[in-house]
């Protein structure tokens, strides 16, 4: 039975008791009383052992939900210092791919240089070979000339 019906009925018994005149007492009807302080120390260990459940209960879910707040956190750093360590991996291989490309723009400029140096070199060699061909091809021509036709 429920603590608070008890006492609702020991307040009802009191309220319908007779007082006393001149005085503060009342009379109680004793039986009716006593059973309901009977039904009292049946209730009341009752209600305490429930009370205490639901304390436990309590504890034991605030307990669960603190260890699940833990993991959580727990879990949401793990992944944020792989967020950063991963953007770090990122940014450095973002870098390393710029000064990849930085390098080899450097490789082929002198590439483009050095073989612009050659080409120049080997047409100059090939002009003055070409100039002493043509020069001998004259020579080769006014000699032929003067034997065919000597003046």
């Amino acid at each position: 039975m429920d603590i608070l019906h008890l006492i609702d009925r020991l307040e009802e018994l009191f309220n319908e008791s007779r007082s006393i005149p001149f005085t503060h007492s009342v009379v109680v009807d004793e039986d009716r009383m006593l059973d309901i302080i009977d039904q009292m120390r049946v209730s009341i260990p009752e209600e305490i052992k429930k009370a205490q459940q639901l304390l436990a209960q309590k504890d034991r879910i605030l307990a669960q939900a603190q260890e699940e707040a833990n993991r959580t956190i727990a879990l949401a750093r793990e992944k944020s210092e792989q967020i950063v360590e991963r953007d770090a991996i990122v940014q450095a291989a973002q870098a390393r791919a710029e000064q990849i490309i930085s390098q080899a723009k450097q490789e082929t400029e002198i590439q483009k240089r050095e073989a612009d140096d050659y080409v120049l070199e080997t047409l100059t060699r090939l002009e003055m070979e070409l100039d002493r061909t043509l020069g001998q091809i004259r020579n080769g021509i006014k000699t032929l000339q003067n034997e065919k036709y000597p003046q």
